[in-house]
């Protein structure tokens, strides 16, 4: 993550394109390259999901393949439709389209049959102990587990019990159905896993139809293998689940279920990234516990959160490019992610003028009732966006900031005797500040050189100070809404002993100006439009705004402190 990154085109393979590229050189799949993305409908996609959307859909484009989306619906107290229409869109938003859409629950009927096979085999059983009696026997990383005192069950019996399962005999959590691998195995993960358990629960797709549901590592490579998949790309944490993924596939050893050869998994590094969490558990807590707005609060690490704030799918990918594919967990500074965001709108988002914290400033030999239509670029560097004219009237505001009564060295702005250009319309200076009772100031009396009309003075006097403005009688009032890190620390979780994660909340996170006023033009802004508001940043138009009344967001400052860091 240096100035010397190479790019896309030129950089090294990574270790997955070299197992990619080795399995078509070997003819392994027949050369080609399938892949999948199997998000859960639990929650809403993040900024870590769309490294693995990038890298699922990008490295199966690369190679001329396909990319199935596939929902893993295999718990339904925690799934929902909602979630299922998020992921949708958040796909399609990244730029990618997938070549089939699967649900686990589609293969319900073929697994269910793939256990009946592994009890008659005599590789799976039906288990009475509950979930503190599985723990106990499965042991710990330093103990061996236990067999369990059900485990030497007939295949017959277990068949019996399994079909009794599923026919709604008994409750929930009595019986699961587990494979028989090695309770002695030093992973714990081949210590007689969970293939099955029983869950009265209503499913979004299958409805009642089911009463026991199978377990994610159980449904994931029988799904994989059921569509042809060739290349299961997961994250670091499924490593030690591999040996299982492979262990359940490898039983079918006369190939009645699967084609072969089998899909590959291949883990990567996963995406964690500072100032935030990334957990969908705590992020469900930060939407339920009213920390935030919603899945798609502009704070939120979320897609659906991104793309409200102002992101666009190409800094997004840019991103997921610059950070990489590795084989270590890694951190990734948010203010890359800011970098890229900027460097994609600094050349396509049309600038636009607009006073956060307005000061009324009355140019006092301009008459009353006169309006100056000032053209100036939607683009400094790109004609072909076109110019627009903004109106220049004896009152205007400024920002609030841009004046000081007593002015320190090298102030460049308003001050009294100072002159400064309002950008694109004329030359001013000021001659009174204005209080009201409490001392504060109200307004700005300036005067203008009516022969600077158009920014430049016309005897080629040098002034430093160029300052925004909008006409104070054709600005559009909107609410404008500044964002900031949601975190404060840069790893939320690292938390003092008895601490709470959630302490760590940055309560300057939002703040709502409710009196910004902006160009005419953006009143009619539609929801997503982007721009830079010159000297400010990017924003975007925000779907709670309405025609004449519009709301923007913050999606970053114009300051860049990644490349400058970079630079250095």
């Amino acid at each position: 993550m240096t100035s010397e990154t190479p790019a896309p085109e030129t950089r090294s393979l990574h270790f997955i394109e070299e197992i990619m590229e080795a399995d078509r050189e070997s003819g392994k799949h027949g050369g080609r390259v399938h892949t999948r993305f199997p998000p859960e409908p639990n929650g809403y996609l993040h900024i870590g999901h769309a490294k693995s959307i990038c890298i699922n859909f990008g490295l199966a484009k690369k190679y001329g393949g396909s990319t199935n989306l596939r929902f893993d619906d295999t718990n339904p107290v925690k799934e929902d439709v909602e979630y299922v229409d998020s992921i949708r869109e958040d796909v399609r938003w990244l730029g990618f389209e997938w070549a089939g859409e699967y649900y686990a629950s589609d293969y319900f009927p073929l697994l269910y049959d793939y256990a009946e096979y592994l009890i008659q085999a005599g590789k799976a059983y039906v288990c009475d102990l509950d979930e503190e009696g599985i723990k106990e026997y499965r042991g710990n990383f330093f103990k061996p587990g236990r067999n369990s005192p059900y485990r030497d069950r007939t295949p017959e019996e277990n068949l019996d019990l399994f079909r009794r399962m599923r026919a709604g005999e008994f409750p929930d959590g009595s019986r699961t159905l587990r494979a028989k691998i090695d309770m002695q195995s030093p992973n714990m993960n081949m210590r007689d896993p969970l293939m099955y358990r029983i869950k009265r629960a209503h499913h979004h797709r299958t409805g009642d139809a089911w009463l026991i549901y199978p377990m994610y590592d159980f449904a994931h490579g029988i799904s994989d293998a059921i569509e042809k998949i060739t290349h299961s790309i997961c994250t670091l944490e499924f490593e030690d689940h591999r040996p299982l993924y492979d262990w359940f596939l490898q039983q079918d050893v006369d190939g009645k279920f699967f084609h072969r050869p089998h899909p590959r998994q291949i883990e990567f590094a996963r995406l964690n990234l500072t100032h935030t969490v990334m957990s969908k558990r705590r992020l469900l807590q930060l939407v339920t516990e009213n920390h935030v707005r919603g899945w798609d609060d502009p704070r939120m690490p979320t897609i659906s959160g991104l793309r409200r704030r102002g992101f666009t799918p190409e800094s997004v990918r840019a991103f997921a490019e610059r950070v990489g594919v590795a084989k270590r967990d890694m951190v990734a500074d948010v203010g890359l992610l800011e970098h890229c965001v900027r460097e994609d709108l600094a050349g396509k988002a049309p600038r636009a003028m607009g006073v956060l914290r307005p000061l009324k400033l009355v140019i006092e030999n301009l008459p009353e009732g006169e309006t100056h239509w000032i053209e100036v670029a939607n683009h400094p560097e790109r004609p072909e966006l076109g110019r627009r004219k903004v109106p220049f009237t004896r009152e205007v505001y400024v920002e609030r900031e841009d004046f000081q009564e007593v002015a320190p060295k090298k102030w460049f702005r308003l001050a009294p005797g100072a002159e400064v250009r309002l950008k694109g319309a004329a030359l001013v200076t000021c001659r009174e500040a204005v209080k009201d009772a409490a001392g504060e100031v109200v307004e700005l009396r300036c005067t203008w050189d009516p022969a600077s009309l158009g920014g430049d003075a016309p005897d080629g006097r040098k002034v430093k100070g160029t300052l925004h403005w909008v006409s104070a009688a054709h600005a559009v009032k909107a609410e404008v809404r500044l964002y900031d890190l949601l975190f404060t620390a840069k790893d939320p979780m690292d938390v003092p002993e008895g601490g709470d994660w959630r302490d760590g909340l940055n309560p300057q996170s939002l703040e709502i100006l409710a009196d910004a006023r902006l160009e005419p033009a953006l009143g009619e802004a539609a929801p997503g439009a982007t721009f830079q508001f010159e000297r400010l940043g990017y924003f975007v138009a925000d779907p709670d705004g309405k025609p004449g009344a519009p709301v923007f967001n913050r999606t970053v400052g114009l300051k860049d402190s990644w490349a400058k860091a970079e630079a250095k």
